[in-house]
């Protein structure tokens, strides 16, 4: 069983519950389509839906980054309202609702912080959260994300290719994997006093992995820092992979020569494997994973939308697996 049903909770499917700003979007234009002026609207639609604006929402502090001109790294699809970003996450560290982590990261303190770097490079060292800011040029990303649960948003991230880190600490010949481990406090995160998972969280990727331009370290969302709910100060974002290998609130990056086990492998091996490639042809055992529902969109209008391999990141990242066998190297 996994170990979510054994301790008694259940995943809520969040496509099915339409924002009262989209529903009453869509009936306004309802109304416009039958007063005749649908040709404008139409286009005016259009527009605003293709690009979304990406001006900061004011909440926290501005974090704006350069246009990312890395092949792949900004999809012309429609924002996910910052509403939904920033309300609706999987943060188990502060517990298994989807409206956990919005509630209670409030007592999450990103300052002091510091990211310990560490293993087999030439240069470990600690950096400080601010000096880590400072490290590479931001640049804004726009990622599709795609939960193992089957739904999906679009975010404009801040931050830079975790290559510029690597290449800076110098791993050795024997660094074959990159671990990434977050903060595990039970005095400011209180899903820790559950067993839903082995504390801390812990995720990594394949050296090739981690160096490829499409995986960052993001500092920030919609041009400001990350709120807390979304992994404040840094997290891990690789978008061709399911949302959990997106580590939150990184202490720790290690450099190892094994493949280390993540935290859903020791969980539940049966239903999670190392690499959780957007794969919609490999289903989980308990949801398809052919098609998603994007977060966000009027659920009266938008159907289920076919999955993308590689969450259609494919032609950027698919020759990393070239030779393998992806049905069993989930």
């Amino acid at each position: 069983m996994h170990p979510l049903r054994d301790r008694g909770f259940t995943h809520p499917i969040p496509s099915e519950v339409t924002p009262r700003a989209a529903y009453e979007q869509r009936r306004q234009w309802l109304k416009l389509l039958a007063a005749g002026a649908a040709g404008t609207a139409l286009a005016t639609w259009a527009e605003r839906d293709a690009r979304a604006s990406t001006t900061a929402p004011g909440k926290l502090a501005a974090l704006p980054g350069a246009r990312s001109t890395v092949a792949g790294a900004v999809t012309m699809e429609r924002l996910t309202p910052y509403q939904d970003v920033s309300t609706y996450n999987n943060f188990y560290e502060f517990g298994t609702d989807k409206s956990d982590p919005a509630k209670y990261a409030k007592s999450l303190k990103t300052r002091p912080w510091t990211v310990q770097v560490e293993g087999e490079v030439r240069k470990p060292g600690t950096y400080d959260i601010d000096a880590l800011l400072k490290l590479a040029p931001m640049e804004e990303r726009i990622y599709r994300m795609r939960c193992v649960e089957g739904w999906s948003m679009v975010i404009p991230w801040v931050g830079w290719s975790i290559a510029e880190l690597i290449k800076r600490v110098e791993p050795t010949g024997n660094a074959k994997f990159v671990q990434f481990v977050t903060l595990a406090d039970r005095a400011q995160m209180p899903g820790l006093r559950s067993s839903v998972l082995e504390w801390p969280y812990v995720e990594a990727l394949r050296m090739d992995e981690a160096m490829h331009p499409l995986a960052i370290l993001a500092f920030g969302l919609y041009g400001e820092v990350l709120p807390n709910q979304n992994g404040a100060p840094v997290r891990l974002v690789v978008p061709w992979k399911y949302g959990f290998k997106s580590g939150k609130s990184i202490v720790r990056i290690r450099f190892v020569e094994k493949q280390p086990k993540t935290s859903w492998e020791l969980s539940a091996p049966q239903e999670y494997g190392f690499y959780s490639n957007v794969n919609p042809t490999v289903d989980h055992p308990r949801w398809s994973q052919a098609t998603e529902r994007r977060i966000g969109e009027d659920g009266l209008f938008a159907k289920k939308r076919p999955t993308l391999m590689f969450n259609g990141y494919e032609a950027q990242v698919g020759q990393l697996y070239a030779g393998m066998d992806l049905r069993k190297l989930y």
